[in-house]
């Protein structure tokens, strides 16, 4: 069991993408964030960012890290998990507008479309706000983002486009210890999305150690 609840262990997947960035934001919400390159490493940590990238590339690259199968049976067993952009990809059970050959870790009960903004020239940056985070509209950064085109039952949308020809369209969403953002919250210094994501890991701990202590007090 960890020893400090507090300050939770927090990986970054080392493949691609922006991760000392996430790093970063990670610590500065009071975590101790580390990288994850490989199978052995998913062992020490009490919840995983996914961060953004190409995610066919990051897909091949868990496939030949050996990583793809430990990754799906960890998120399966319970690691809390944060996605943004092609993280939420990687963590969508289904997608749109992929190759035929492309693989996700999985976990979120959503439809993901790919490339859904457009290429890299469509890339933007808008005010969102998210659904249980306090403190006003995000700035958000979108890259070659996806979005979600349907979400199942138990997920909660957290965020949506406000306006334009993507008005109503989901870019944010939660399923238990799970969330996914659209865009890059780790490349604009608003560490909101960490700290929410920092805090479900936090209670994640605090449910296990509760979970334990239940059992000891039940041998008793």
């Amino acid at each position: 069991m960890r020893e400090n609840p507090a300050v939770p262990v927090i990986g970054v997947l080392a493949l691609q993408g922006d991760v000392r960035e996430h790093l970063a934001a990670l610590r500065a919400q009071g975590a101790e964030a580390v990288t994850v390159r490989r199978p052995a490493e998913l062992a020490r940590i009490d919840g995983l960012v996914v961060p953004g990238g190409e995610s066919t590339t990051m897909a091949k690259l868990a496939a030949r890290f050996e990583l793809l199968e430990p990754l799906r049976a960890a998120i399966a067993g319970g690691l809390p998990a944060y996605g943004s952009c092609a993280g939420m990809i990687m963590l969508a059970d289904r997608l749109l507008d992929a190759p035929a050959d492309q693989v996700t870790v999985g976990g979120l009960d959503v439809t993901v479309r790919r490339n859904a903004f457009g290429r890299q020239v469509d890339s933007f940056e808008s005010e969102v706000a998210l659904d249980g985070i306090a403190g006003g509209p995000l700035h958000a950064v979108f890259i070659r983002a996806p979005w979600v085109e349907e979400a199942g039952p138990e997920v909660r949308v957290l965020g949506r486009v406000v306006g334009g020809p993507a008005d109503g369209k989901i870019v944010a969403v939660r399923q238990g210890h799970l969330v996914a953002t659209s865009f890059h919250p780790e490349l604009t210094g608003d560490r909101r999305v960490h700290a929410l994501f920092v805090d479900i890991v936090r209670e994640h701990l605090a449910q296990q150690a509760g979970a334990v202590a239940g059992n000891e007090r039940g041998k008793s």
